[in-house]
């Protein structure tokens, strides 16, 4: 057995090696993770589920009257009736309220028509100096507006902005048609993509949001959509966080306070009697992004200002840590019957690892494999786990691979080995 072993449990031939690696983690002395919501991914994960309470979060000191919602760090009221918190980074889901519950979310729905919009511009089946024609449908469609003039033509740069900035309706419906020939056809469109993003609990009616039934969405579906916006089409996210557009002699702003106030860099308002006031929004602070999501409030003030503490929330009581880069050796470990007496254990991808501020010192790092590792053994194969611990917490495991091959030995080799007489293993 190693020396450093933790904890040892016989596994027929081999024994399970819990080694400690306490601060030998790239200047980290001790780093805090937690289970459930948190979870060490270099890439978003699609779904986290629920946190463990520990210390309760303190309120802020205008909180609002509401209900808990769930997150990490113990319970948190928001007067939200669907909130959902995640971390662009890292997938690490901070604040969770009825976040797979089917809501109506009205203009947020546009998110969606435009990610169809965007990937037919980014492989040239549509130009933004292109003009598309308004028809009657799109001129007569109410709600929000950019009024578009009846039977002449619009450019798509034009449209994306009535859309995005203006919350236009009727620009959405001259998109749709243009590019899909009807609403229908478009909508059947958004419906094929939805589930290829991971957006699972959501279905589509039209492409406005306006009230249909069948037309639905969750918060956790519309942080999918908002990260895939700014993961997929970085050139067109700009579009969201334009604080104004004038078009046909009317200027209007951007209806996200946040975006105005200089709070988030984009995403999307809704609001309709079902769904009552809603936000998409996210903002990038110190290196680290925030997905804020809210729909239900009771008005546009209110949005405004639940979106914006939720988003001061999450930067205030969260942060993001890298342990180890890609290709970084973590441990190693001792190899049976192979041409190397051990094999490096690496780390396949960036760790990095969303954590409550503060929460450093309490924390353990360690890994956990078979020992010895059995020959033979080829680069990139799982050969153990890096285990984040915390005090009251489930552990978190994060594969490791072998950093490089190692050949078994040859048949006599093998036989003085076992006869005691080859090379310690």
């Amino acid at each position: 057995m190693m020396a450093g072993c933790v904890k040892a449990v016989k596994l027929g031939t081999n024994v399970r090696t819990r080694r400690s690696l306490f601060g030998g983690v790239a200047g980290i002395a001790a780093c805090a993770s937690f289970a459930g919501p948190l979870k060490a991914f270099a890439r978003p994960h699609r779904h986290a589920g629920h946190a463990a309470k520990t210390a309760a979060a303190a309120p802020a000191a205008d909180a609002p009257v509401g209900t808990p919602a769930n997150t990490p760090i113990g319970p948190f009221d928001t007067v939200a009736r669907w909130a959902y918190v995640v971390d662009y980074d890292t997938g690490a889901v901070l604040l969770d309220k009825a976040s797979e519950e089917r809501m109506a979310p009205s203009s947020l729905t546009k998110m969606m028509t435009a990610y169809i919009v965007f990937g037919m511009l980014a492989t040239g089946r549509i130009r933004l100096e292109q003009s598309l024609p308004v028809s009657e449908k799109a001129w007569r469609t109410q709600g929000s507006k950019m009024f578009v003039p009846l039977g002449q033509s619009v450019l798509v740069s034009d449209l994306i902005q009535g859309m995005l900035i203006q919350s236009g309706n009727d620009a959405c419906i001259v998109l749709a048609e243009g590019i899909a020939g009807s609403e229908e056809r478009f909508v059947a469109m958004m419906n094929e993509e939805a589930p290829k993003l991971g957006m699972m609990n959501s279905h589509f009616a039209n492409v406005t949001g306006l009230p249909a039934d069948g037309h639905f969405m969750t918060a956790r579906d519309v942080a999918t959509i908002a990260s895939h916006l700014i993961r997929d089409f970085p050139q067109y996210y700009h579009y969201f966080g334009e604080l104004e557009f004038t078009y046909n002699h009317i200027r209007q702003g951007n209806r996200n306070v946040l975006v105005d106030k200089g709070l988030a860099d984009g995403l999307k308002t809704g609001h309709t009697d079902a769904g009552g006031f809603g936000l998409c929004a996210s903002s990038k602070r110190n290196g680290n992004r925030v997905i804020v999501v809210i729909n239900g409030t009771s008005s546009s003030n209110e949005r405004a200002h639940e979106g914006e503490r939720l988003m001061s929330w999450a930067f205030a009581n969260f942060e993001n840590a890298t342990l180890f880069r890609r290709g970084q050796v973590v441990d190693s470990a001792p190899v049976w019957m192979g041409e190397h007496r051990q094999v490096s254990l690496v780390a396949g991808a960036d760790i990095v690892m969303t954590l409550p501020v503060g929460w450093q010192q309490r924390s353990h790092i360690g890994v956990d494999y078979a020992s010895p590792v059995i020959a033979p053994v080829t680069k990139g194969q799982v050969c153990g786990a890096l285990v984040i611990s915390a005090p009251n917490m489930a552990d978190i495991r994060v594969p490791l691979e072998a950093g490089e091959s190692v050949a078994k030995l040859g048949l006599v080799a093998r036989a003085m080995t076992r006869l005691g007489h080859g090379p310690a293993q």
